[in-house]
């Protein structure tokens, strides 16, 4: 039974240039009905999971919930579900929507981890990215949640922002460290089709900058943050020892979890599930007595081998080379082209990306595919 879940918080003041998440304008009235929906289908699901180890709670920005919201919320968690001692509770939040009272509410409901969406401590940057908040903001927050207790605090970032420069994406990373997290993602900005960030790229009103730039970027991280004694684990996840997410290792263990709320995917069983993402019919199923799922589909041997490949090599120490349906000979005949060119290497029984591969890993992935003929 799964122990992992996963719960959609699908709202925001207003969505990010790049974003392609399912979201919607914040409503307090709105958000309080869906709450409502969110506790019924969490009951519906509660004899589907085992003793939950983390979960989290995403979006949108689940920060702009009330605190009476998010009372209801963590108090339906726990009349239903059996958690860990150890358990990793995660709320995502954006320093804009962070005050102390509502931190310290999330605290004494028992969240332990803070994953801040910070993105750029570069102004200009953050007002391309259209967010809500400028550097100063995110500096506060993680001061904030420091002094409120916090013993688990996450940066998010991003590189290959348009306009950012090798100096600016420095500066960020210099200041991110300088608050002392206990985690920090770097991801690659990437433009989404449907987005407003890729309209203005069509009309040349913003420009990504250069191949060359993004690559030494991403270097420049892996360089630093090693250096400051944040450990990489996964292509874009830095931790200090002892505080790699639970969560997201689950989802590249290729573990099962629960999805709940619009939008949300669940995988269980061979099969992976989808909640609609129309959030008006999300509300009006669960009112009925119904999780509004819109698709349910079985995971071939083929496709479960290719999700192992692709979610297994993100991480740092690699997969098992024993990959259940694929001989462990022909992984390694298919592989030894990547390792002579050094994007791949074979480590005891494990099979893990360089750090030339990493740069490029969605083409080492694809070339390896092709390969063992998935």
């Amino acid at each position: 039974m799964p122990d992992f879940l996963y719960i959609h918080i699908p709202f925001c003041i207003r969505k990010c240039v790049y974003c392609d998440f399912l979201s919607i304008t914040y409503d307090e009235t709105f958000a309080n009905a869906y709450i409502d929906a969110l506790c019924k289908e969490l009951e519906l699901r509660k004899d589907f999971a085992g003793t939950l180890r983390a979960v989290y709670i995403g979006g949108g920005t689940p920060s702009l919930l009330s605190e009476n919201a998010f009372r209801k919320l963590f108090l339906c968690l726990r009349d239903n579900y059996h958690l860990s001692a150890d358990i990793e509770i995660s709320v995502e939040a954006n320093p804009g929507t962070l005050t102390e009272s509502k931190i310290s509410a999330l605290l004494s409901l028992g969240a332990n981890r803070f994953s801040v969406g910070v993105q750029s401590f570069d102004n200009a940057e953050l007002e391309t990215l259209g967010r809500i908040h400028n550097s100063s903001d995110a500096s506060k927050a993680v001061e904030i949640l420091k002094k409120k207790g916090s013993k688990n605090i996450s940066i998010d970032l991003m590189y290959g922002i348009p306009g950012q420069t090798a100096q600016s994406w420095r500066e960020t990373l210099s200041t991110a460290v300088g608050l002392s997290p206990h985690h920090i993602s770097a991801y690659e900005l990437t433009p989404e089709k449907e987005t407003q960030l890729w309209k203005s790229l069509e009309l040349h009103t913003l420009r990504m900058p250069g191949e060359d730039t993004v690559i030494g970027m991403y270097d420049e991280a892996l360089d630093y943050l090693a250096a400051c004694g944040y450990g990489q684990y996964e292509i874009s996840n830095f931790a200090l020892s002892g505080f790699e997410c639970v969560h997201n290792l689950n989802y590249w263990n290729r573990g099962h979890y629960i999805g709940a709320g619009a939008g949300a995917h669940s995988f269980s069983d061979g099969t992976r599930s989808r909640n609609t993402g129309n959030i008006k019919e999300y509300i009006e199923g669960l009112a009925d007595g119904r999780i509004p799922e819109t698709e349910a589909i079985g995971i071939t041997p083929q496709e479960a081998v290719k999700e192992s490949l692709f979610l297994g090599l993100r991480k740092k120490e690699g997969i098992d080379m024993k990959v259940p349906g694929i001989p462990e000979a022909l992984i390694i005949k298919a592989v030894q082209d990547l390792v002579n060119e050094g994007y791949i290497e074979m480590c005891g029984d494990y099979l893990r990306l360089t750090r030339k591969g990493f740069v490029i890993s969605n083409t080492v992935l694809v070339a390896l595919f092709e390969k063992l003929g998935l």
